[in-house]
């Protein structure tokens, strides 16, 4: 298999649309794409009690486990398969299966710290960051972590307030001046397609690694 020629990296603020961003590029441009969500490399927390687990602070960096994200990003970049661990967020703790992660010509790093780290950064060709009002991060917060993930609404809000609001201000928010694309409003539909078009373009012409500078800044309609 040929080493991968294009990884890219997306960050923003919980609920801003960057999961949604990652699979419409990565469902335009096919088989040659590989998701890793950095949530999968939150610290295996198997010593502690279900009660110490959720007393963590999942939105620090302090949360992941960095050493193991580089080697297993520098791994698919240099052509080598990788074992990713998966996450529960319902227990707060990895499954104990892994899965298998073959190296593809596109790698897209997703999660809210995705620009934090620098030697994470340096190995990305194309760094993004996806802004979305606050008042719109909450509701799809909410709406995710109590009907998708089982957590009651009382304790989603006080996590927010706690932990989640004070990291992205302190944490998330400043990894924008590491971008190369601000995709505003969200899943806008004009900036993905324009980010879908560039990745297509360097994998139709076989581009190595590139120094872009792009920034986009586009009012369209939010993908549904």
């Amino acid at each position: 298999m040929s080493i991968p020629s294009f990884a890219i990296g997306i960050a923003g603020g919980t609920g801003a649309g960057k999961t949604t961003v990652a699979r419409t590029v990565a469902e335009t441009v096919g088989e040659a794409v590989t998701r890793i969500p950095i949530d999968n490399y939150y610290e295996d927390l198997s010593h502690l009690t279900m009660d110490e687990r959720e007393a963590i602070n999942y939105d620090h960096p302090s949360a992941f486990e960095w050493e193991l994200l580089r080697e297993h990003l520098d791994a698919l970049l240099t052509g080598q398969s990788i074992e990713m661990p998966r996450y529960d967020f319902e227990v707060h703790n990895r499954k104990d299966e892994r899965v298998t992660v073959e190296p593809s010509d596109v790698i897209v790093l997703e999660g809210i710290l995705a620009l934090h780290d620098e030697a994470i950064r340096e190995m990305l060709d194309l760094r993004v960051y996806v802004m979305t009002d606050a008042d719109v991060r909450i509701l799809r917060r909410i709406e995710r972590d109590v009907i998708d993930r089982g957590r009651d609404l009382e304790g989603v809000i006080e996590q927010y307030l706690g932990t989640v609001k004070p990291m992205h201000e302190r944490f998330v928010a400043p990894t924008k001046k590491h971008a190369d694309v601000i995709i505003p409003e969200g899943a806008n539909r004009m900036a993905i397609d324009l980010l879908t078009e560039k990745v297509l373009a360097e994998l139709s012409e076989g581009a190595g690694r590139t120094d872009p500078e792009l920034e986009l800044s586009i009012d369209g309609p939010p993908v549904e």
